[in-house]
């Protein structure tokens, strides 16, 4: 695949280049080697530890995702916690009152989440609270604090106003998602028979809304939403891009520009980890949830 991207050489050396350099380079590189030789000699150094060095920056390539892996699970961290907060709340309360006129707009307007693309929805947040409104900021992190190895714009007031836009931004089709999926699957729950029973021994809607029926809700909702949090680490490359968010996201996109191939191998490598990170936690969760797995379980 990265053999369609371009030839990282041409960015390395400038115009004055000879074919003696060319060739001394690519050699250097290893990139007149057969790509299965390529592909082996990046498995094996990357089970070692080591991802190869920059084409660009000429360093280590785990040094430059550290750098910037802080902002972008902070802005994922940040988008998550948005999606699934509101995504439940506005969920249960869409389908505690069905038929409110807030819950019809609501619904309305959660529509604009699951239809405008992301970038065109960080666009117009920027038009509206940057521009128009001059509340927040457009771009970048803000102030950072360095705490060990970690950089975080959490404990500053210009980091804090920095991440709110793109967090919106990357979490806002997630959210409406999980308000729709907690909408739909509390709705069929309230109108099984247990509930029906609840009622009729005289518990409390408080009691037969959060107690029973949210509990048995939230066992399939947690393998999509899930899934949809590792997708936030994958989107945030459109998200970081637009607001120039400098995290792993807008680092691969300046490599594929420069055809940094060391840097684009390692990010892709990362997003795989997250996914299967995710859906490990997720089948963790769901046997806690459900008590009926542990049951079979131990069985």
């Amino acid at each position: 695949m990265f053999r369609f991207v371009g030839d990282p050489i041409e960015n390395m050396l400038g115009q004055e280049r000879t074919d003696a350099d060319v060739e001394r380079l690519r050699d250097q590189l290893g990139l007149d080697d057969p790509f299965l030789l390529q592909y082996w000699n990046f498995l094996a150094d990357a089970v070692q530890g080591n991802l190869g060095i920059s084409f660009r920056q000429g360093r280590p390539v785990v040094e430059v995702l550290i750098e910037r892996l802080p902002a972008t699970l902070e802005l994922a961290f940040i988008s998550a916690l948005f999606a699934i907060l509101f995504g439940v709340l506005l969920g249960v309360y869409t389908a505690i009152r069905s038929k409110g006129w807030l819950t019809n707009l609501i619904l309305t307007v959660s529509l604009v989440g699951v239809s405008l693309p992301t970038f065109l929805i960080g666009i117009l947040l920027i038009y509206l609270f940057a521009v128009e409104l001059g509340w927040l900021p457009s771009f970048g992190r803000g102030d950072t604090v360095q705490i060990g190895w970690w950089t975080t714009g959490l404990l500053t007031i210009s980091g804090l106003k920095a991440i709110i836009l793109p967090a919106i931004t990357l979490g806002l089709y997630q959210m409406t998602l999980i308000m729709r999926l907690v909408r739909s699957e509390m709705s069929e729950v309230l109108n099984s028979d247990y509930i029906r029973f609840a009622r009729a021994r005289g518990l409390s809607e408080r009691t037969i809304n959060f107690k029973h029926a949210l509990k048995n809700t939230l066992v399939p909702v947690i393998t999509i939403t899930g899934l949809q949090l590792g997708s936030i680490i994958a989107f945030a490359i459109v998200t970081e891009t637009v607001f120039q968010w400098p995290g792993v996201g807008l680092l691969f996109i300046d490599s594929v520009q420069f055809v940094d191939i060391p840097v684009m191998a390692a990010y892709l490598m990362f997003i795989s980890v997250m996914f299967v990170a995710i859906n490990l936690i997720v089948d963790i969760l769901y046997v806690i949830v459900d008590p009926r797995l542990r049951i079979e379980g131990a069985n």
